[in-house]
């Protein structure tokens, strides 16, 4: 009980403690609660440690509690949950890992999915991720890109044809992403950064007889 009442401490030592003691000493009566505090907890390292508190419990106890909050209206809710999943890397999950999650608005949750999708995913379904995280191809700013990319790369040469296609997309965005992400396949010390400025040099170098309209795409 004083573990319980430490998870709520406006401390974030005490609360990291508390998440300690409770991964050390698990009991199913704690799920519930460091499920909860998951949704709400302010400090990084805290959310790691109840992250950790809960793989130390059974995962037939914990994964049907954490698929049900990927349904949860807080973001940070549906973020931690992934994430605790793909930690588990309990496969019975796969199917929760749905479309929407993998196209959630809040960049965070996305990107989240990406990572416990790559994790969860069924030999054979690599194919088809893929397809599904190439719809998410040229969103947002550099990290969450990097996590993409990231993502479609640890899915290996299965993501070739899909990369192929999104090379020709009429989104110069889509292309660039799409570019970075094949050179990183390639070549993985090149770097990010690197990469992405080279496809900008070839979506701008392809787009040269429309005014270069592609290399102004990006900025």
């Amino acid at each position: 009980m004083r573990a319980l009442q430490g998870l709520e401490n406006s401390s974030p030592s005490v609360r990291l403690q508390a998440a300690l003691a409770v991964g050390t000493n698990p009991d199913p009566q704690f799920i519930d609660k460091l499920i909860d505090r998951c949704a709400i907890e302010p400090e990084f390292y805290v959310r790691e440690m109840l992250t950790w508190a809960l793989t130390r419990h059974a995962s037939s106890l914990t994964v049907p509690k954490l698929i049900d909050e990927l349904r949860s209206e807080r973001a940070q809710a549906r973020s931690q949950a992934l994430h605790t999943l793909s930690k588990i890397a309990d496969r019975q999950a796969w199917p929760a890992i749905t479309r929407a999650l993998l196209t959630d608005p809040d960049d965070e949750v996305a990107r989240t999915a990406w990572r416990t999708a790559v994790v969860l995913v069924l030999e054979g379904g690599e194919a088809e991720l893929a397809g599904v995280l190439a719809t998410q191809l040229g969103r947002g700013e550099r990290e969450t890109q990097l996590s993409l990319s990231r993502a479609l790369i640890a899915l290996g040469e299965a993501i070739m044809p899909t990369l192929r296609a999104a090379m020709t997309d009429p989104d110069p965005r889509v292309r660039q992403h799409a570019i970075a992400t094949e050179r990183l396949l390639r070549d993985p010390d090149a770097g990010f950064e690197f990469a992405i400025e080279e496809a900008k040099r070839v979506v701008a170098l392809g787009a040269s007889g429309q005014g270069g309209a592609g290399q102004g795409a990006d900025r």
